[in-house]
């Protein structure tokens, strides 16, 4: 049987960063792999940055809100530019030193 996952608006503000954007993708806070059910909207520069900073064990068991997801060093110093990019794509790169 499966569980109704609530629906995300396919268009609109991004949950982490607040930009208006054409296409949000859902992202599970608690990765599906780790029994997650939550899921939030978010860009897709914002979706790629969180699994390229982050292990799905990391998220998991340390960064499973959006405010824990905030208060993270290398995520605030994103939110501030990426928050001021216009809605286009852009490119994350995966870091060597992912946790």
């Amino acid at each position: 049987m499966r569980l109704a996952v609530p629906s995300i608006s396919k268009t609109g503000p991004c949950a982490l960063c607040g930009r208006h954007v054409a296409r949000l993708s859902r992202h599970h806070l608690v990765p599906r792999s780790e029994g997650g059910r939550e899921v939030v909207g978010l860009c897709a520069a914002c979706h790629q940055t969180l699994h390229a900073f982050f292990s799905n064990r990391t998220l998991s068991s340390e960064l499973n809100t959006l405010d824990a997801l905030r208060q993270q060093p290398e995520i605030t110093r994103y939110l501030r530019w990426v928050s001021r990019q216009p809605d286009r794509r852009i490119i994350v790169r995966a870091r060597k030193d992912r946790r």
